[in-house]
This record gives C-alpha cells, sequence and structure tokens, in this order.
C-alpha cells in the first residue's frame, strides 16, 4: 500500500478522536454533536454518489475580486477519495459521540448520587480492574457497579465506578482480585469529567467480598499468586520484578524501586505492555513456523496466544489496548510494509474509540499510539541516521527506545515534569534483559502444577530481572537523572518540538540539500540552547540551589508531591517531619538546603506519603520521634535504629528542644484506644521560638481528633503557621483553624493529585479565618521564617 494511501485513514482516526474527546468531556452536548455528524456523513454520502457520476468535478475558484481566468480540474477519484474520507471521519465521529451519548442518562442518574461529594452509598459491583496498592497504602480497583443504594433499595445500574478503600476495611482480602464480586460501603463523589468511571467511592465502612472470581478468571488469579508465592523466597529487588515483568503483577514490588524505575524511565517494563503483548504474539508464531504451520495457522496461533495471555493478566481496558496496538505492529512487522501498521494503527483507534470513547480523555491510550506509531515511522529512519556515527547493531538498539522516548515524553510531561536524562541508555541497558524475565516468568507462572519446575524457572527469571533492579536504581541514583521541565501543555510542546530538533539533527544529513542543512543547523542550535538551559536548571535544583534558597529559613516544605516532607531549622540544628513519599524527591531537597544530617526526625504515621522516603535519611538521623504503629512500621524505626538513630515513641506532653526552639508534643494522647494506628494518630508537633515562628504540625489528623484536640486546650494561638492536615482533604473540623488562628496555611500537596486535595471546603475554612495560603503544587518548595512580628514567605514558583 503507498504511503500516501496509508495516511489517508489518519484524518478519521483524529476527527474521531476530537469528538469522543469532546463529548465525554461536556457529555450534555453528545446528542447534538451526534445528530450533526450524521448529517454531515449523510451529505458526504451524496456528494460521493454524485461524484461517482461524472468523469470530472469542476471546481470554480474565485477571489474576492472578481472570478479568477481558467478552470481547475479535479479528476473523479481524487474527489472521491475525499469524499468518502469525510464520510468514514465524519460516520465514525459521529458513532462515537453516539455511544456517550446513550450511556449517558444511566451515567447521570447515579452521578446524581454522589453530587454532596459525600452521602453513603452501597453499591454491588464486580472487579474489572487490577487492585494496585497506592503511595499512601490504600487500595484502588475499577468495578463494574450493577446496583446503588442510599439507605433505600437504588437502581439497577451498569456503569464503571474508581474504588478506594484501606487494606484493613477489605474482608477476605485474598479474594479480592479480578472478577470478584464486592459489596462496597462508604461515600461518593462525582469522577472528573472525561473519565471512564462515573464515580468514586470511597469504602469508608468497608468492602465485602460477596463471592471470589470463577472459571477461568479464578484459574488466572491462582496462577498470578503463584509467581508471587514462587518469588517469595528469593533475594533482593529482582524477585518483586519477576511477577511484574511476566503478568503486570508489582503488588511486592517496592516503592523505592517503583520510583527508580520511573524515574529511568523502566516503568513500562512492570506494566502489560504492547511489548509484552508482542512478544507472545512473536513466540507463538515462532514455534507455529518451527512446527511447519501455514502462515494462517501461525497467525492464528499468535492471537490465540494472545488472548491467552490477556486473561492470565486480566483483560482490564490497558491490557487489551496494549494488545490491539501489539497485534498492529506486530501483523505491520510481519508484512514487512509501515505504511500498513499505519493505516491498521488509524483503523485499530477508531475502532477502540467507537466502542470505548472514554479511552479519548486517556492517557495511557494516548501514550500506548504515540509509542506504536514512534516505532512504525521513526525506528528506521532513526537507526539509519545513528549508523553513521555508532555500528549498526548499536544504532538498531538505540533507535527503539529513543523512538518511544521522544514521542511519549512530551505526553509524560503532563504526568511528571521532569525529563528523564538516563532512559534510552537505561533502556538500552535493560533491553536484552526484559525479555528472558518475561518469558522464563511466564513459564514460571504457567508450571504452577509442578512447583519443583515453577522454583527453578522463578530462580531463573531472577537473574534478568534483578539486572532490571540494578539498572533501575543505578540510573536513578545518577547526578541529575532527571532535569525539571516546563508543566502543563506549554511544556509538552515546548519538549515535542525539541524531540523534533533532536529527530532532525539524527535524521538529516550534514552535507544535504540547502533546506535540509538550514534545518539541521537551528535544530542542532535549539538542541544546545535547551541541553544547556536544563544542565543550568538542573545545578540550580541540586549542587547550586541553597544559593537559590533565603539564607534565614527556618521552615522549608519540600515540594516532594503528593505526601508531607517540612523541614525545621534552628541555630543549625534542623528537623525533619516526615519524609514524603519516595527517597529521590527528599534528596533532592536536602541537597538543595545543604542538609547533611538530620538532628530530629519526626514520623507523624506510617501511611507511605509520609515515610516512602526514609531511604533518603537513613544513617543520616540522629533521633526519631515516631507514632504508633504496626510491625511493618516496628521494622521501619528499626531500619533507622540499626544505623545510630535512637527511637522514642511520641505521646501528647512530650517536649524537647532543637538547637535554641522549643517543640511540644499535643497529640495522640497517651495509652488512648479511642483513635486507631494511622491518620488520626498522627504526631500533632507544636514548634516555636530559636528563629522558627509558633509552627503546628498537624499530621493527616482528621476532623474527630480535631476536635478532641481543640477541646483539650493544648493548643497555644496564635499560630504563624499552621500545616493544614491531610494535604487539605474535606475531613477537617472548622472549630480547630478557629482556635488556632492561623496566619499562614501551609498545603503540601502534589500536582493533579488522585484526591482532589485541597479540597474546595478546607480552602473556604481558611480564606474565611484571612490565612495567606501556599501550596507546594501551585508555589513548588516554599520557605518561611520569622521577620519581626510577621512571617516572611519565600515560594520556589514566584519569589
Amino acid at each position: 500500500m503507498p504511503r500516501a494511501a496509508a495516511l489517508r485513514l489518519l484524518p478519521v482516526a483524529a476527527a474521531c478522536w476530537a469528538v469522543a474527546g469532546a463529548a465525554v468531556v461536556a457529555p450534555g452536548a453528545s446528542p447534538w454533536i451526534a445528530l450533526a455528524l450524521w448529517a454531515v456523513a449523510a451529505l458526504c454520502t451524496l456528494a460521493v454518489l454524485r461524484a461517482s457520476g461524472r468523469p470530472t468535478s469542476r471546481v470554480r475558484v474565485r477571489a474576492a475580486a472578481g472570478r479568477l481566468p481558467g478552470r481547475f480540474r479535479m479528476p473523479r477519484d481524487a474527489v472521491r477519495r475525499a469524499l468518502v474520507v469525510a464520510v468514514l471521519a465524519a460516520a465514525a465521529a459521529a458513532a462515537s459521540a453516539s455511544h456517550v451519548a446513550w450511556a449517558q442518562p444511566a451515567r447521570a442518574s447515579i452521578a446524581d448520587l454522589a453530587l454532596d461529594g459525600g452521602r453513603a452509598v452501597e453499591v454491588r459491583a464486580e472487579v474489572v480492574g487490577k487492585v494496585e496498592r497506592r503511595a499512601d497504602g490504600t487500595l484502588a480497583f475499577d468495578a463494574r457497579a450493577s446496583r446503588f443504594s442510599t439507605g433505600n433499595e437504588g437502581p439497577a445500574a451498569d456503569v464503571e465506578v474508581g474504588v478506594r478503600v484501606a487494606m484493613d476495611d477489605v474482608d477476605r482480602l485474598a479474594r479480592l482480585d479480578v472478577g470478584a464480586v464486592v459489596q462496597i460501603r462508604g461515600t461518593a463523589r462525582p469522577a472528573r469529567a472525561g473519565e471512564r468511571a462515573v464515580v468514586v467511592l470511597w469504602a469508608s465502612r468497608g468492602v465485602d467480598v460477596v463471592h471470589a472470581a470463577e472459571g477461568g478468571a479464578a484459574a488466572a488469579a491462582e496462577l498470578r499468586r503463584g509467581l508471587v508465592r514462587a518469588v517469595g523466597g528469593l533475594p533482593g529487588e529482582g524477585a518483586g520484578l519477576v511477577p511484574g515483568l511476566a503478568v503486570g503483577d508489582t503488588s511486592i514490588v517496592s516503592p523505592t524501586l517503583d520510583t527508580a524505575m520511573q524515574e529511568a524511565s523502566l516503568s513500562h517494563l512492570t506494566a502489560v505492555s504492547g511489548a509484552n503483548c508482542a512478544l507472545v504474539v512473536g513466540i507463538a508464531f515462532a514455534l507455529a513456523a518451527a512446527l511447519g504451520a501455514s502462515r494462517g495457522l501461525r497467525v492464528a496461533a499468535g492471537l490465540a496466544a494472545l488472548v491467552g495471555f490477556v486473561v492470565l493478566v486480566t483483560p482490564e481496558p490497558s491490557v487489551v489496548r496494549a494488545a490491539a496496538m501489539a497485534a498492529i505492529a506486530m501483523l505491520a512487522v510481519l508484512l514487512g510494509r509501515a505504511g500498513v501498521g499505519i493505516a491498521l494503527l488509524a483503523t485499530a483507534v477508531t475502532v477502540l474509540l467507537i466502542l470505548d470513547p472514554w479511552l479519548a480523555a486517556s492517557l495511557g491510550f494516548a501514550l500506548s499510539v504515540a509509542a506504536t506509531a514512534s516505532l512504525l515511522l521513526c525506528a528506521r529512519p532513526l537507526a539509519a541516521g545513528l549508523a553513521r556515527a555508532v555500528p549498526r547493531p548499536l544504532a538498531l538498539a538505540l533507535a527503539v527506545p529513543l523512538a518511544a522516548q521522544l514521542a511519549c515524553g512530551p505526553l509524560l510531561i503532563l504526568i511528571e515534569p521532569t525529563v528523564p536524562v538516563y532512559g534510552v541508555l537505561a533502556n538500552l541497558l535493560a533491553g536484552p534483559a526484559a525479555p528472558a524475565a518475561t518469558v522464563i516468568g511466564l513459564a514460571a507462572c504457567l508450571s504452577a502444577p509442578l512447583p519443583w519446575l515453577q522454583s527453578g524457572l522463578a530462580a531463573l527469571a531472577w537473574v534478568p530481572a534483578s539486572w532490571i533492579a540494578a539498572t533501575a536504581t543505578t540510573a536513578a541514583q545518577l547526578p541529575g537523572d532527571a532535569l525539571p521541565w516546563l508543566e502543563g501543555w506549554p511544556g509538552a510542546v515546548a519538549l515535542a518540538v525539541l524531540g523534533l530538533a533532536i529527530g532532525f539533527v539524527i535524521v538529516l544529513r550534514s552535507g544535504g540539500t540547502r533546506g535540509q542543512r538550514l534545518v539541521r543547523a537551528a535544530s542542532v542550535s535549539l538542541v544546545s540552547v535547551v541541553v544547556g538551559a536544563a544542565l543550568g536548571t538542573g545545578a540550580l535544583t541540586s549542587i547550586a540551589g541553597r544559593w537559590t534558597l533565603p539564607a534565614d529559613w527556618s521552615v522549608l516544605a519540600c515540594d516532594v508531591g503528593q505526601g508531607d516532607a517540612v523541614l525545621l531549622r534552628s541555630a543549625g540544628a534542623v528537623a525533619l517531619v516526615d519524609t514524603g513519599p519516595a527517597p529521590e524527591p527528599l534528596a533532592g531537597c536536602l541537597s538543595r538546603a545543604g542538609i547533611e544530617r538530620i538532628d530530629l526526625l519526626v514520623l507523624t504515621h506510617y501511611d507511605l506519603d509520609h515515610i516512602g522516603g526514609l531511604a533518603a535519611v537513613r544513617g543520616r538521623v540522629g533521633t526519631v520521634l515516631h507514632g504508633r504503629g504496626d510491625a511493618d512500621a516496628r521494622a521501619q524505626i528499626a531500619s533507622l535504629t540499626a544505623q545510630g538513630a535512637e527511637a522514642t515513641e511520641a505521646s501528647a506532653g512530650l517536649t524537647g528542644s532543637l538547637g535554641t526552639a522549643r517543640w511540644r508534643v499535643l497529640w495522640p494522647k497517651p495509652g488512648s484506644r479511642a483513635f486507631p494506628e494511622g491518620n488520626d494518630a498522627s504526631v500533632v508537633l507544636d514548634v516555636r521560638g530559636g528563629g522558627i515562628p509558633p509552627t503546628l504540625m498537624l499530621g493527616d489528623l482528621s476532623a474527630s481528633p480535631q476536635r478532641v484536640l481543640t477541646a483539650s486546650g493544648a493548643l497555644a494561638p496564635p499560630y504563624a503557621v499552621v500545616k493544614v492536615a491531610h494535604h487539605g482533604s474535606a475531613d477537617q473540623d472548622a472549630e480547630l483553624y478557629v482556635a488556632a488562628q492561623p496566619t499562614v496555611a501551609l498545603l503540601t500537596v502534589g500536582i493533579d493529585n488522585d484526591y482532589d486535595h485541597p479540597r474546595q471546603e478546607t480552602l473556604t475554612i481558611l480564606e474565611g479565618l484571612r490565612a495567606r495560603t501556599v501550596r507546594t503544587d501551585k508555589d513548588g518548595a516554599i520557605a518561611l521564617w520569622a521577620s519581626g512580628e510577621a512571617v516572611a514567605i519565600w515560594r520556589e514558583r514566584g519569589g
């Protein structure tokens, strides 16, 4: 198929994507959008029929001043092809909008139940998405709801919902898996516009597993659990990677390694991506070919293996999407024609958007399409360009991860505004090990009936998995591993332009035509300027960063994403209250502030968004002041004391000094069993003096213990700085803030977090008190210090 013909389907996919995105974001308008587009499709169809009956179609060109001389004759086939593309584009877009319009009444009736964002509901649903542990220790999964109730018997439903629940609130946790039927009790809030889930359920009153998965889903779940058990006794981080590489089960990947994989651009290896699916199809195809099967039987064997793999790793939307992309890429490779692959990709995108219009707003879908398109279009030209500078085998190996990173990088900026410097190199080093770990791990998973064989295969898969883990960890620890970048869509566009310039530098020859030389020179100049600016910015956020911070800061809120990490400093002594969700952001903040040792580490409680960064401070801590915790929490404290720290459990009334400042624990009450371990038992700290303005650190305390704390009389207002509880969640007691009389309200919160923190209800409380609100998601790092009777504020983004 000629390249021009293959590209004709791109407008169809683009139109369908744009309209589907508009329809899911504004579902109320979807019926009118669909009607208008069906009308356009009908008119274009009539035009096709009319054009088919004429030998030529004459198009008269007119200017504003009158008729231009002559006529432009367009061949009948060209007109017909253009009109056919218009018909297909309008019909596909109309079909996706019609899907949204058809589903909207049922979705709207369920969304109405959650309009107040706190109504108690009870939902019966079937789990359809992988159960994942989030940074704060809660579980998250998608489910297909069949019935809602709000006290009385509720309406039948057939909509998707998102579920969040604490692990301790799940009855029969081991049976919670894809295919299980569950009863969910808690509160609901509307999901964000464009999401497939209609509402998000916070299962504060628990999740009961009514009955576990059955049939194929149950068998697949048991196989996945068997692989997790098989690697349980293996040492190091590589053991946790084996299930992730083989079947996408990341339940035993440590938070530290997960962060390192993300920073090294290797996180796609632990997700069920198109690469995994393509590998499975390729193996089945090769085995069928070795047995002498015909091409048709080989394709059938590959597709059958792909279907089985999807069932094994759970047929959630992201997996089905990856399988579709893999099938397209493999077919294009087998046919040896990139043009065919682009046509198939456009067709698949169109079909998927018609069947599931909510994919249009999915960043994961966009990443899959971008990665597949980049491999089809860019890998070969990049390999040819790189081959002029390096040996051809190395050029081929570099071209694939480079093409994927150039295509996906701008989209990833929307998630995290940093650019991984060593991503291509890490993928090059880990690339050869990934297929081996995947194939051997998959074989280990399927050999569950033979435990001795499964153990041996799991041990073999551990070797390449350990190599990948070591690569990720090393890349994440290298200086300047992630350079800061512009946020949001401006950052995405800027990185896309830079990626295009890098592509031109590699692909275009230095001795080409005059136009090519000009484009290449401009691209080299752009890349040089951006790289220089990025390196300078990276230095300012690390080695030279301390020169940019105010010298007098006494309170420094680190920008560590969705989590807490606040530094306090007095007379050279430093305290750190919580460590954030991961070690790398905390390490960067400590380096920027020039902090080598932590005199006092306060761990308010043990959610991952408060202790996930412990690795950054182990061996550097003098005293640990910690809240109550379970066996896992005690193990974390032991890991600190084993490296020289002294540990003390905090309770109300405990006092101490930091330099010339004094601190006092206000909560929890000693020996109290009224509030369990976790948020409600967070350590609350009052710190003042020695240059530190009166500061109240509220941890993740919820409204109920806040009321008790207020009534206890332990507060000593007014407070110059109040670290708002639980990242500004809605679960607050306004009277506590009235009593505290804050001058500055400090919110430690991540950009576009999944919790909608800070909630508007909390911001309204603070505005009513005329407190100056500063927040790390908008302001970046925030420094505070006493300036006479006032509090001085410095913001990384704002001065």
